[in-house]
C-alpha cells in the first residue's frame, strides 16, 4: 500500500472488507486478522496523533467523517478505531521523545479507560499505580494502555482549587498490566474486546504522566487545541451515526418486502425507513455544520469559547439521540430477521444500543 493511502479515508474496498468479516468476528469475540491488518495498514490507530511523532495528525472533521463510515460498514471496527484512535490523540500531551518512542512501536495502539479508578502514589520524580479500570476497548490490539488516576501523597489525596482529588492521565506499556480476559460480555459490539485491566503496585516514570488539557499540550498543532470534551462527544455520535446509517441501509428491503396479508409492502413501513433517513440526515447536517465551524475557528488560531463548545456538544447529542431513536422505530417492521443474532441488522442494532450506552450521554 503506497504511502498516499496511509491514514486515508476507507475506500469502498477497505469497507467491503471490514463489512464481510463482522460476523464472523462478533461471533469469535474478537476483530478478525485481516480487519487488524487493515486498520494497521491504513494507520488509523494513529491518525490523531502528532505528524511529527509518527502520527497522521488529520484534521479533526477529517478523522470524524472516516470513523463514521468505518462504523457503517462494521460497529465493532469503528468503536475500535474512534477509542483507540482517540487515545493516540494524547501523544500530543505526551513529551516528544517519549511519544516518538510510543509511535514507532510496530502494531501501535493505545487502549485505555477514561475512569479515575486507580492511585498514583507519589514517589520521588515518578509515581506508583495500582488500580483497576473497565472497559479498555481495543485490548485485543493494545500495545499501550492510557488511564486516569487519583494523585496521593503519603496516602493522602492531593486535591485541585476545588478541593476535588487532583487526577492525571498515565501511559504505560501493555505488558506492565494484567488484562481480565472474560471481562467483555455484552449484547453488541462483541469484538472490540472492551476488557478491564488491573495494575498492582508499578512504579511509573514521571514522564508518563500528563494533563489532558490544550494549556498542556506538547505539539503545535490545532488538533491539540481543541478541547477534550467537544473531541469525545463529536466523535462517538459520528460513530453512532454510522450505526444507524448500516441499520437504515439493511433495513430498506425489510421494509419494502410484500407482506402476504396486505398484498404488498406495509404503507408504515416505508414511511418510518423515510422518516429514518431523512431524520438522521438532518441531524447528521447540523452537527457536521457545528463541527467545521468550530474546526475553522481553532485552526485560524481562535479558542474554542463556551458558547461554541456548547453547540457542538449539543449537536453530538442531537444527532446520536436522533440516531437511537430513528432505529428505534423502524426495527418493529423488520420482522424477525431483525431479531435473529445472527442477521447483519441485528448485529446493526445490538452494537448501537451498546454503543450509546457509554457514559457521555449521561451528561
Amino acid at each position: 500500500m503506497s504511502d498516499a493511502a496511509l491514514f486515508a479515508p476507507p475506500s469502498p474496498a477497505d469497507l467491503e472488507l471490514l463489512a464481510a468479516h463482522g460476523a464472523e468476528a462478533d461471533a469469535a469475540g474478537a476483530l478478525s486478522v485481516r480487519q487488524m491488518a487493515l486498520m494497521h495498514r491504513r494507520g488509523w490507530l494513529k491518525m490523531l496523533a502528532p505528524r511529527a511523532v509518527g502520527g497522521g495528525e488529520l484534521a479533526l472533521p477529517d478523522a470524524v467523517r472516516l470513523e463514521e463510515a468505518v462504523s457503517e460498514a462494521d460497529g465493532s471496527c469503528g468503536w475500535v478505531v474512534t477509542l483507540c484512535a482517540g487515545a493516540g490523540w494524547f501523544a500530543g500531551f505526551l513529551p516528544e521523545g517519549l511519544a516518538r518512542e510510543i509511535l514507532a512501536t510496530p502494531g501501535v495502539c493505545l487502549g485505555g479507560s477514561g475512569a479515575p479508578t486507580g492511585f498514583a502514589d507519589r514517589d520521588g520524580d515518578g509515581w506508583i499505580v495500582s488500580g483497576q479500570w473497565a472497559h479498555a476497548t481495543g485490548s485485543q490490539l493494545a500495545t499501550h494502555f492510557t488511564f486516569n488516576a487519583q494523585l496521593r501523597e503519603r496516602s493522602l489525596p492531593l486535591l485541585d482549587a476545588q478541593g476535588q482529588p487532583r487526577v492525571r492521565a498515565f501511559v504505560v506499556p501493555a505488558e506492565q498490566v494484567r488484562v481480565e480476559t472474560d471481562s467483555w460480555h455484552s449484547v453488541g459490539m462483541r469484538s472490540t474486546t472492551s476488557r478491564a485491566f488491573a495494575i498492582d503496585h508499578l512504579r511509573v516514570a514521571g514522564e508518563q504522566a500528563f494533563d489532558i488539557d490544550t494549556a498542556h499540550a506538547t505539539a503545535p498543532g490545532p488538533l491539540y487545541r481543541f478541547p477534550f470534551a467537544p473531541l469525545a462527544y463529536a466523535t462517538l455520535a459520528a460513530c453512532i451515526a454510522g450505526l444507524a446509517w448500516r441499520f437504515i441501509g439493511l433495513a430498506d428491503a425489510l421494509t419494502a418486502r410484500p407482506m402476504p396479508h396486505l398484498g404488498g409492502p406495509h404503507a408504515g413501513a416505508q414511511g418510518a425507513h423515510r422518516a429514518a433517513e431523512q431524520g438522521l440526515a438532518r441531524a447528521r447536517a447540523g452537527f457536521y455544520a457545528e463541527l467545521d465551524a468550530a474546526w475553522a475557528r481553532v485552526a485560524r488560531g481562535e479558542p474554542l469559547d463556551e458558547a461554541a463548545e456548547h453547540r457542538l456538544n449539543r449537536a453530538a447529542r442531537e444527532l446520536a439521540r436522533i440516531a437511537r431513536e430513528a432505529v428505534d422505530a423502524l426495527y418493529p417492521f423488520c420482522g424477525l430477521r431483525a431479531a435473529d443474532p445472527r442477521s447483519d441488522i441485528n448485529r446493526a442494532w445490538r452494537d448501537l444500543h451498546t454503543a450509546s450506552q457509554h457514559s457521555l450521554w449521561l451528561r
